[in-house]
């Protein structure tokens, strides 16, 4: 049989505060045309379905939209999981019903040891779990890592093997030697969760997800799709895409997907960045992290640079500032949150971010409820 590999949709995922459901609407609609083209016989969806355990009514609508057009309108089966950014337990409300459309979604481990059988593979479904949980489930108070779990859990799939088939494992976890970017959750402390590639050496093929870089591993039966869209600055040089996985090949086949926006890292003067000859040559539509080598202070640089790049997502400065000047003025009929956020801008070459801002108001509060 041939399947598309993916995982990492992150519905609801936002770059530096901008909002990437355009990009993520647009890439869902080449996995399809690729499933098409490609007359697969089902998608892998290896975690991390949506950005947040929380996800917004519109996040769920759209994920809810994608599903549906793949599964009941273009009637293809689907196996997904649930990774480490996922609420299992909302993920899981539905899928007693969705296996009649054949949409396969595990979200428990206990479901990790029952096979979905589909033309002559077997998949085994392994969501993103904690070493606790493999402790409940195989009532083992020596599990402490994931690769103590991952052993006893591999042991127990192979005992589910069918000799006749092809053994497919689904999963979202950190395989040992695999490289990370900026955009994925560390979810490591000192390789406690990395898991040996020799474990997964009973399974034909690997689908794994957590990891954004489909190059992150390169093992001919063990990939990680990569996300479909490109989530931080660390990803600008990366193809995104899914993996065509056919059975009765030795190695799957990786079909890139066009970026709706592009990622693109700037390093650069402000007199060039803002010199028309130059930025008319660029696609100025892209998301752009930028690097000055000026050292002056250029009054107002974010909003002037955001006039030419309108999806600037940071701005630094490869060799720090000049020195401030000691007087500073200020508007006395400012309130502290603007006055602060105004200071920021000149100090920094930009606007405090939401987290920052959040930051800043909770300690604006803290600081007058001292006072009264």
């Amino acid at each position: 049989m041939k399947f598309l590999h993916t995982a990492d949709w992150h519905i609801g995922k936002k770059l530096h505060g901008f909002d990437l459901m355009e990009e993520q609407a647009d890439a869902y609609q080449q996995i399809l045309t690729i499933a098409k083209d490609q007359a697969v016989d089902a998608i892998v969806i290896a975690g991390d379905l949506y950005d947040r355990a929380l996800p917004s009514e519109a996040n769920v609508a759209e994920l809810n939209r994608m599903l549906v057009d793949l599964n009941l309108h273009h009637q293809l089966p689907l196996l997904a999981i649930s990774g480490n950014h996922d609420s299992a337990t909302r993920l899981h409300v539905g899928s007693e019903w969705y296996a009649n459309t054949q949409y396969y979604l595990n979200t428990e481990l206990a479901g990790a040891f029952t096979p979905v059988e589909l033309e002559d593979t077997q998949f085994f479904l392994l969501p993103y779990f904690e070493p606790w949980q493999a402790r409940n489930y195989f009532g083992d108070d020596q599990i402490r890592t994931v690769e103590q779990a991952m052993r006893l859990i591999v042991k127990k799939q192979v005992a589910a093997f069918d000799t006749s088939k092809k053994h497919v494992l689904v999963a979202h976890f950190f395989a040992a030697g695999s490289s990370q970017t900026d955009s994925e959750t560390r979810v490591i402390v000192g390789g406690l969760n990395a898991v040996p590639l020799d474990i997964l050496a009973p399974f034909d093929y690997v689908a794994l997800g957590h990891l954004h870089n489909h190059h992150a591993l390169n093992q001919p039966k063990i990939r990680y799709s990569g996300s479909p869209v490109k989530f931080s600055l660390s990803e600008a040089g990366e193809q995104k895409g899914v993996w065509l996985v056919d059975t009765d090949k030795s190695e799957p086949i990786y079909i890139p997907i066009k970026p709706f926006r592009e990622v693109v890292t700037l390093t650069d003067s402000f007199a060039h960045l803002t010199d028309d000859t130059y930025y008319n040559t660029l696609d100025r539509d892209a998301y752009y992290g930028i690097t000055l080598t000026d050292r002056a202070i250029i009054p107002d640089v974010m909003n002037q640079l955001r006039a030419v790049y309108p999806h600037i997502v940071s701005l630094e400065r490869l060799n720090g500032h000049e020195d401030l000047p000691t007087v500073v003025t200020i508007d006395p009929e400012l309130d502290p949150l603007t006055l602060f956020e105004h200071f920021f801008e000149q100090v920094n070459d930009t606007k405090l971010n939401e987290q920052q801002l959040t930051w800043a108001k909770a300690s604006l509060s803290a600081a007058q409820d001292g006072e009264e």
